[in-house]
């Protein structure tokens, strides 16, 4: 599975992104049904981990949080996996959709889809995407990591043409990654596509899952520049198209992250498949306040303030900001410019990146600061790295540090977390103030020459008075946990 879902400005005017985007709603939310899948695609972005299905959402669930996403204005529900065929209650999940007044749309293998259920797709018009990445069985069935994959899709196609899938009434799209195995042959594929009145999905695979694994996959970014141009071209002269070449999408462009969100088959509510940040759980909160609540959503939504380095500057801006997934998979940053768009290339150093240190994102200075780098950012919080010096103005005669800077650390790791995310590297940094703590627990000691990990997590705001959750670790053991409140401009 790839991001083809992120369709852009072709179905949805910049009016109608821009008023969502700014009210906090919807036009179309993607759900995983579950991930039960028959092939073993090299570029998918789901990891090997067991499925375990009495985890995965029920089809009441599935039921209401599309109902939630009726309500915050989404017009469309995208159907994802694992393979939603192969899910025994699909059918019932795309009349549902339809019997909502909502667009369905389905991304399949191939499989399951017989001339009956094709019939049955097309009754209930659902749009439907079949990932098709060669013409070549060979290559196919190789990038599906299934033998039967070339026969599988071309099996499932003939049975969509046979349901009336070929006609303006019918919508069928192929959804094509972009690889080593395949990339001399798109041009061919995007000629068919457009001559077969199918629209062709074809983008940049997400460096995530399997991907990682698959580096004989991977292309250059200016090897994918010039298919971008030259597919463009194609369509300008030959099928009267005309579109700007951007990452990560061929013939469009991606916006997803203004007015869509995914939803994982366990209730994990993400930005997207490649956004791998859960924000909080249709099974704890209500979407509407999980998307209202929810500083990862909003950083995205406001891109145009939030985006860092050369993507900022980048002439396309207004109407841009990259791969959000390839960002963040390959720097630990949402909110990083994209290393593999082709305008970045002579750019990497300008890129932040994660691990960093946090000399230019906390206030402290000296032997008052008492973490050394940020590690990751997540959800309203990040983690950090310290370690304990046997300079430490906070380590007794023994080699101990004092408990008091259990909770100077979860401050400071607030701070770093803060300023990473406002992109203060300008010297600007956010001052603040430790006001107290409360339900803080001390479960063990740390000594000079202990590294420790500490995670802040923001618990609730108010103006500038937070509430922060802070966990200090070593390795596994659990040192220090509790809250505390601060202040900070």
């Amino acid at each position: 599975m790839s991001c083809s879902s992120c369709l852009g400005e072709f179905e949805f005017s910049p009016e109608d992104i821009e008023q969502t985007a700014s009210a906090g709603g919807l036009l179309s939310m993607e759900i995983e049904c579950s991930l039960l899948c028959n092939f073993r695609c090299r570029y998918c972005y789901v990891h090997e981990d067991p499925i375990h299905r009495e985890t995965e959402l029920t089809p009441a669930e599935m039921r209401d949080v599309i109902g939630q996403a009726k309500a915050l204005g989404a017009r469309k529900i995208i159907i994802l996996g694992g393979e939603p065929m192969i899910y025994p209650g699909i059918m019932d999940l795309v009349r549902f959709v339809g019997a909502q007044g909502l667009q369905a749309e389905i991304f399949t293998n191939g499989t399951c889809v017989s001339e009956e259920s094709a019939r049955q797709l097309a009754d209930e018009d659902v749009r439907v995407v079949l990932k098709m990445n060669s013409f070549d069985p060979e290559v196919q069935n190789y990038l599906a990591g299934n033998d039967g994959a070339f026969d599988t899709i071309q099996s499932a196609l003939a049975n969509l043409k046979k349901a009336g899938y070929l006609s303006a009434e019918r919508f069928l799209a192929i959804s094509t990654v972009i690889c080593r195995q395949n990339i001399e042959e798109l041009p061919r594929i995007w000629a068919w596509a457009r001559e077969q009145q199918i629209e062709p999905y074809i983008e940049m695979m997400t460096p995530q899952g399997h991907a990682w694994q698959n580096k004989e996959l991977d292309v250059s970014s200016e090897r994918i520049r010039q298919l971008f141009e030259q597919l463009a071209e194609m369509d300008r002269t030959t099928y009267g198209r005309t579109w700007t070449p951007q990452p990560p999408l061929t013939g469009n462009k991606c916006l997803r992250h203004q007015y869509s969100c995914l939803v994982s088959s366990t209730g994990d509510v993400m930005p997207c498949v490649g956004v791998t940040i859960p924000v909080g759980n249709i099974r704890e909160n209500k979407l509407a306040d999980i998307i209202q609540d929810s500083e990862v959503i909003q950083d995205l939504r406001r891109y145009r303030q939030s985006i860092k380095g050369p993507c900022a500057a980048c002439e396309k801006a207004s109407h841009c900001y990259g791969c959000r997934g390839a960002a963040y998979q390959l720097t630990g940053d949402y909110l990083a410019s994209d290393p593999l768009c082709w305008h970045n290339q002579d750019r990497q150093d300008q890129i932040s990146c994660l691990p960093v240190p946090v000399e230019k994102l906390v206030p402290q200075r000296g032997p008052m600061c008492l973490i050394k780098e940020l590690l990751s950012v997540g959800e309203r919080g990040g983690v950090v790295r310290a370690e304990v010096p046997a300079d430490s103005l906070f380590v007794d005669g023994q080699g101990r540090l004092d408990e008091v800077a259990f909770f100077e650390m979860v401050a400071q790791a607030a701070a770093a977390y803060e300023g990473f995310r406002t992109n203060r590297f300008d010297g600007r940094r956010i001052q603040g103030y430790l006001l107290g703590a409360r339900k803080f627990k001390i479960h063990g000691s740390a000594y000079v020459g202990d590294v420790l990990t500490i995670n802040a997590t923001k618990q609730a705001q108010l103006g500038e008075f937070a509430i922060i959750r802070g966990e200090v670790h070593r390795d596994t053991e659990l040192l220090a946990e509790g809250e505390i409140k601060l202040w900070h401009t």
